[in-house]
This record gives structure tokens, sequence and C-alpha cells, in this order.
């Protein structure tokens, strides 16, 4: 008997971001969230990094271009789980507006709690 799955296209893609990201990390991820939202129709993609290492540039560098890897296949990029020194990197690159939209995401108000200033 053969199943059919449906997909919920109201259900937002997680894509986790954890450890310490290297330049080649880069491509994979926005290989990764490409295969994951193949064929969805999701709307919205949720970068949890929350358990992204110390941040730096490479992590900037990942979140803008899953940034545009997803706006380019009609999604919005919204993060989770933001901590202040990233939060801080975003706004000096001008990505501001991803780290305002951690606020939005589920369980990141939770997680956040005393770091916002």
């Amino acid at each position: 008997m053969p199943v059919s799955v449906g997909v919920d296209t109201t259900e937002p893609i997680v894509l986790t971001i954890a450890g310490r990201l290297a330049p080649a990390d880069v491509p994979r991820l926005c290989a990764e969230l490409i295969a994951r939202l193949h064929g969805t129709g999701a709307a919205e993609v949720i970068g949890d990094v929350g358990g992204l290492g110390p941040p730096n540039l490479v992590a900037v560098e990942a979140i803008a271009r899953l940034q545009l890897t997803a706006r380019r296949r009609g999604c919005r990029l919204r993060l989770r789980g933001v901590g202040g020194e990233l939060r801080l990197l975003l706004e000096l690159m001008g990505l501001s507006g991803l780290a305002d939209t951690a606020q939005d995401a589920p369980d990141a108000a939770a997680g956040e709690q005393g770091e916002r200033p």
C-alpha cells in the first residue's frame, strides 16, 4: 500500500547551526538548506544558532548566505538562540534585521532573558 506524505507549508524548517564554523562549512550549510527546502513549499526557515561556537565573521557570513539562499527560494530566514556577541556582530555587519527576528522565534525569548540591553 503506497504511503502519501503531505507537506505542511505553515510549519517552518529548522536548520541547526552549531559548533565553530570554518569557511568550508558555509557552502555545505547552504546546500543542506537547499536540499531541505526542495519540494516543501515552506515559507520560513528557522536558523537555530543557540549551539554556535564563539561567533566570528565566518558565522556571520554563513548566516548572510543562508538568508540569501532562503530568500532566493521564496523563504524567510529567522534566527533562534542569538546570543549577545553574535547579535553585535550581525549589527556591525549591517544584518541587524536578522538579529531582531530572534525575538519573534519560538523559545528564543526564554533562552535570552537577561541578555537584552
